[in-house]
């Protein structure tokens, strides 16, 4: 019953099937363990270093493989289903790759290239830090509360909370917004190795779903980076929300194959079940019995109508079209939740048990609510959208 999506096969994008399938189910074997203790998976990320899944998306002439995002979104989707925490990482870790070689980008290239370069030579992960508990997300409007103090020799001292870190034990590169604690304060992104002293992790991440996405706080004391490590500073008037914005359209795409990923690891886990499961009464496994085909069409419709909206948007995007992204990933969220819900209704007490993977696949569905752009704001903008064109008819 599984859907094995190849990776898309263009100019010189792939990744190994029979190598990432064997990795796609070493990542699924340590799901359970990796959502118990809320580590880090960092023996997942070495297996997909070994398939150079971390440079997938990085540009050949630094030696990656070019991958567009339709490529990224078929990954991601398959590595959701093993275990979304992995793909959540990952998918961050493509969203800034991607954002990186756009025209727009302010990243000065010797930087591009460090980051691209050690993607390929080490696995290396990049990933930011913006969000702060106070302030929420930047892409909702605000200014940080962290500061950047530029010295007299040019380099700059970070002071701060951040919040919400994806991934940040296992990042070799982070990027941090502040505010400059200039008499008109603007709002500048630095770019710092993990060996960088002067900041620690706080251990806050202990969430109900995507426990092994290790997303933490951090606490810069005073931390000291080079002018060099300035990737882009402007005037917050200018929107902080640009800042962020900026070349991520993949995010709510690859967030969207996260969460169909999660849908897909619902449905074949309720399809095996319902093969084995033979009650005593019945004489036969639960598959036979009319009413379970239609519960379980009923979340193949859902699954297979949020996979292919996703290709869509995917396909817009490539036609300059920004409109669907936000809406696919409202879709697939919204689609998890629905079928895991759906499962544990079908299932009863078998699903609710830990010794099952269904209550742990509901907990991750759950998160799909929080990423941005999160639903009120999809469904606002729809629904204006929907209201100007009724003005104007």
């Amino acid at each position: 019953m599984s859907i094995e999506t190849e990776v898309r096969r263009s100019s010189g994008t792939l990744l190994d099937e029979d190598r990432f399938t064997d990795v796609l189910g070493f990542i699924a074997s340590r799901a359970e363990l990796h959502d118990r203790t809320g580590e880090f998976p960092h023996e997942a990320f070495a297996r997909l270093h070994e398939i150079g899944a971390q440079a997938l998306t990085v540009p050949t002439r630094y030696g990656g493989l070019g991958a567009s995002v339709a490529d990224a979104v078929e990954v991601i989707e398959r590595v959701g289903a093993a275990d979304p925490s992995v793909g959540l990482i990952l998918q961050w870790n493509y969203t800034n790759h991607l954002a990186l070689q756009r025209d727009d980008s302010p990243w000065p290239a010797e930087l591009k290239e460090a980051v691209f370069r050690t993607a390929v030579s080490d696995g290396a992960l990049i990933n930011g830090l913006a969000v702060e508990r106070d302030l929420g997300s930047l892409s909702r409007g605000g200014i940080p509360a962290t500061t950047a103090e530029l010295q007299d020799d040019g380099s700059w001292v970070i002071t701060g909370e951040k919040a919400y870190g994806t991934g940040i034990s296992g990042l070799r590169w982070i990027t941090v917004t502040a505010s400059t604690t200039e008499e008109n304060p603007r709002v500048a992104t630095f770019l710092l190795d993990n060996d960088t002293p002067g900041w620690t992790v706080l251990p806050t991440w202990d969430h109900l779903g995507l426990r092994g996405s290790d997303t933490q706080s951090v606490l810069f004391e005073g931390t000291r980076v080079p002018g060099s490590r300035l990737v882009d500073i402007r005037d917050p008037r200018d929107g902080t929300a640009k800042l962020r914005g900026a070349g991520r359209q993949a995010l709510p795409l690859l967030l969207a194959a996260n969460y169909n990923g999660v849908s897909i690891a619902t449905r074949d886990w309720l399809v095996r079940y319902l093969h084995t499961r033979v009650p005593t009464a019945l004489g036969a496994s639960l598959a036979t019995v009319p009413r379970f085909h239609d519960r379980v069409g009923e979340i193949e419709a859902s699954l297979q109508t949020s996979r292919a909206l996703l290709r869509q948007a995917v396909e817009a995007l490539d036609d300059g079209d920004t409109s669907l992204p936000g809406l696919a990933k409202h879709v697939a969220t919204t689609t998890a939740i629905r079928i895991t819900e759906s499962a544990l209704d079908l299932t009863g007490n078998p699903g609710l048990s830990r010794s099952n993977p269904l209550e742990r696949h509901h907990r991750n569905a759950m998160v799909g609510r929080v990423h941005f752009p999160q639903s009120d704001f999809v469904l606002a903008a729809l629904g204006r959208a929907a209201l100007d064109a009724g003005a104007s008819a």
